[in-house]
């Protein structure tokens, strides 16, 4: 029997992080989350989860900078990041063209397609 795959869901909307955290839940993860970006980001120094879902458009500290902080620590910048987000296609083709930092490895606009979300979170985790 395998551990169970540690999912870290940072959004500040409360009911999409309720959502989040009971589908993935149910399909066999342990669910960590945080309400803001630098919750996030400290969440993930600590608990070092197996994967991340990130909103873009927070309080405190948005979603990029989360991103930023996350892929320039050593112990977080091998962590595997989605981008959940109601912001824009066009903030993909934004993102990717930012030198601070790299594209995250998989990015949802809300609603989210939740059978594609489990596909990408299984097939980053390699599950």
């Amino acid at each position: 029997m395998t551990d169970r795959k540690k999912i870290l869901i940072v959004d500040d909307e409360e009911d999409v992080l309720k959502y989040l955290s009971v589908f993935f839940t149910d399909n066999g993860f342990d669910v960590l989350e945080a309400r803001n970006g630098k919750e996030g980001v400290e969440k993930a120094f600590s608990e070092k989860p197996d994967i991340i879902t990130l909103d873009v458009s927070m309080p405190e500290e948005s979603g990029v900078k989360a991103l930023r902080e996350l892929q320039e620590n050593k112990i977080t910048k091998g962590i595997p990041v989605i981008i959940v987000t109601g912001v824009a296609s066009d903030f993909k083709r934004f993102i990717e063209t930012r030198k601070q930092v790299h594209p995250p490895e998989g990015y949802f606009e809300k609603p989210i397609d939740r059978d594609k979300l489990l596909e990408k979170v299984k097939e980053l985790l390699k599950i």
